[in-house]
């Protein structure tokens, strides 16, 4: 039986949802669309549903604008029926009620992380800790303590057992025998990296090690080394090794995909930090890349590092890229419409709007509240008083008359300064909210519309007073 669906809008924006809405599948919805007697959509609050709303109707649930504030729990008491914001535009509405595919499951994966800590023995234990814990966050699996040659370690099996009580599983990556003992009698779970005239350290403790070639290239030796743990009922995990680009990148993936053929149930290992920081590139594309191949050739482990400030945000990217590329994998089909998260800098349908629409609903507004959007074309600014194109906001201020204003005009140069920054790289544009950057930035802070003025929307005043 169709779900019984509420929608809540104002004047200007009830044309649109109406033909929004008509695409719906009707088995699935039975839908009524209510004007509540305010021009702009967003401008809708709690109260002024509670005061203008009289009853709901059979509706099972109410919908309303995604940028109407206030209490939805309050609402949903007072009238006794589950109300909801929907997504900000219009355009995203039938992907919101699933007429567009459910949203994909992210939950499920098949990679282990390892995040290292580079230089680990010039840093004291509470900046290691608080590091491990920012790595666990953007979803870590494992912390690998990275050691570094010739420099002593003498605090490693106590930083080792002060991380592992605090419930991290714990690496330990060295080429020096001396420091692969004592992390894995400390309780390492793991030890990177042992080779074939290092596989003795294997017997002295119960660490999982992770292989390297003996020489760089060889892969005959990686694979006896595995060989000959497997032959003692040792698990370990084979890394043939990454090399950057010109230094060997398209050899090792050659190297991958032949180690995969000749031992296709060994756990695998690659570490990406040869292509994410030495390629002056933005990351979320070569940790894609990475992550696709790696499920392509079910390689099971991956190894991180956040050296260089560009890569600042590659465990959380690759976390969402394992997903992703579980979920494709599963699915028998391409790594896209899964997410956004890995599109930073542009988005699938940056623009929902064209000139011709925006400009037809600056002609409905009646009051000096400046409008902002951005279509392909320009960026467009608007209120009852006039409506200004432009791709350059330099351009637009002289339309504006805000010059007594420093307030308001600060508020439009930061509306203004997004809104180009939309333009110009094809990302989705909403006045008064941040714009979306995926996993490469963290939640994002609070908004600046805490500093909107008069004469800009009511509901960025209310955010300005502390009122929302």
């Amino acid at each position: 039986m169709a779900e019984k669906l509420l929608l809540l809008t104002g004047t200007l924006a009830e044309p649109s949802l109406r033909r929004v809405m008509e695409g719906i599948d009707a088995a699935e919805y039975d839908w009524t669309v209510r004007a509540l007697g305010v021009k702009i959509a967003a401008l809708l609050t709690a109260d002024t549903i509670l005061r203008r709303l009289t009853e709901t109707g059979e509706a099972e649930r109410v919908l309303l604008p995604g940028r109407c504030r206030g209490d939805v729990e309050r609402l949903a008491a007072h009238f006794g029926v589950p109300f909801e914001r929907g997504p900000d535009e219009l355009r995203d509405l039938p992907e919101f009620l699933g007429q567009g595919g459910q949203a994909p499951d992210l939950s499920r994966h098949d990679m282990r992380i390892f995040a290292e800590i580079i230089e680990a023995p010039l840093l004291e234990t509470e900046a290691i800790l608080e590091r491990a814990a920012q790595f666990a966050r953007d979803g870590a699996d494992v912390i690998d303590i990275g050691c570094m040659p010739e420099v002593p370690f003498p605090h490693l099996p106590d930083l080792v057992a002060r991380l592992k009580a605090e419930g991290y599983t714990v690496s330990v990556d060295s080429l020096t025998p001396d420091e692969l003992l004592a992390g894995g009698r400390a309780g390492a779970d793991y030890l990177l990296s042992l080779t074939e005239e290092t596989l003795w350290i294997a017997d002295e403790v119960p660490s999982t090690p992770v292989l390297l070639p003996a020489q760089l290239g060889d892969l005959d030796s990686l694979i006896r080394a595995g060989d000959a743990l497997s032959a003692r009922g040792r698990a370990c995990i084979l890394d043939p090794i990454l090399d950057p680009i010109h230094f060997g990148f398209t050899d090792a993936i050659v190297r991958y995909h032949t180690l995969r053929h000749r031992r296709p149930d060994a756990a695998l290992m690659m570490g990406v930090g040869n292509l994410t920081e030495l390629t002056e590139a933005d990351t979320t594309g070569i940790n894609a890349m990475l992550t696709g191949i790696m499920s392509e050739l079910r390689i099971d482990n991956l190894l991180a590092t956040e050296v260089s400030q560009h890569c600042r945000s590659v465990v959380r990217e690759l976390d969402l890229a394992r997903r992703v590329m579980f979920r494709a994998r599963e699915e028998g089909s391409l790594p896209k419409q899964i997410s956004g998260g890995l599109s930073a800098l542009h988005e699938r349908k940056p623009f929902p709007y064209g000139p011709d629409e925006i400009r037809a609903a600056a002609l409905e507004v009646k009051d000096r509240n400046f409008r902002i959007q951005v279509s392909r074309d320009a960026i467009h600014i608007y209120n009852r008083d006039g409506f200004h194109s432009a791709s350059d906001p330099f351009d637009l201020y002289p339309h504006l008359d805000v010059e007594e204003d420093g307030a308001h005009a600060f508020y439009l140069g930061v509306e203004l300064a997004r809104a180009q920054i939309a333009f110009q790289l094809g990302k989705r544009y909403a006045q008064d909210n941040m714009l979306d950057w995926g996993c490469a930035v963290a939640p994002a802070r609070e908004d600046l519309t805490r500093f909107a003025p008069e004469g800009t929307t009511k509901k960025a005043r209310k955010r300005r007073l502390g009122r929302d």
